[in-house]
């Protein structure tokens, strides 16, 4: 594929990620409704319960954010009994996070209506689709990572080589973040 042809992937690309949210979200409804939550309190608190125990460091890390972002995340999050902070008791200076009981139990049937309807649609696609699908993801994660958190306001943003951008997730978490 020529460079010319780029800003149609592009678009496409979005518009694909994009649909499949949507409709996901409009067949599932959003976890936790009943707390009104933003989409950035959402991202966090499914990295969240996907790494129970992680530092806010970390969370800040893996969700691309700065920890200041992620600590007021957080600060709100503890406000409305979705997140628990326990230090650490190896190093007190550290503050672990987790999901409080009924905050995992709406996020886990959540994740699991959306994903036995994903499954359903992706049972009926030949096997070799499927196949092209899962091989296509690493990639798709490596663009979403090289993309740069905010262009610098007097420069602009610096091209990233996607063979240069390094897998900086922890060892935990090195399946692409397609969950939601």
């Amino acid at each position: 594929m020529s460079d010319e042809n780029l800003p149609g992937l592009v678009d496409d690309l979005y518009d694909v990620v994009g649909l499949l949210r949507r409709r996901s979200r409009r067949l599932v409804g959003a976890p936790l409704p009943e707390l009104a939550l933003s989409g950035a309190q959402l991202e966090l608190l499914r990295a969240v319960r996907r790494n129970p125990g992680i530092t806010v460091a970390e969370a800040a890390r893996m969700l691309g954010l700065a920890p200041n972002t992620v600590s007021t995340l957080v600060g709100q999050l503890l406000a409305v009994d979705a997140l628990v902070r326990t230090r650490d008791l190896s190093d007190r200076r550290l503050a672990r996070l987790d999901l409080t009981p009924s905050a995992r139990e709406g996020l886990e049937q959540w994740r699991d209506r959306r994903s036995q309807a994903t499954a359903a649609v992706l049972a009926q696609l030949p096997d070799e689709e499927r196949r092209r699908l899962a091989e296509a993801l690493p990639t798709i994660a490596r663009v979403a990572a090289g993309i740069p958190d905010a262009p610098d306001p007097v420069e602009s943003a610096p091209t990233i080589p996607l063979g240069a951008q390094a897998d900086t997730r922890p060892e935990t978490s090195r399946q692409p973040v397609l969950d939601g």
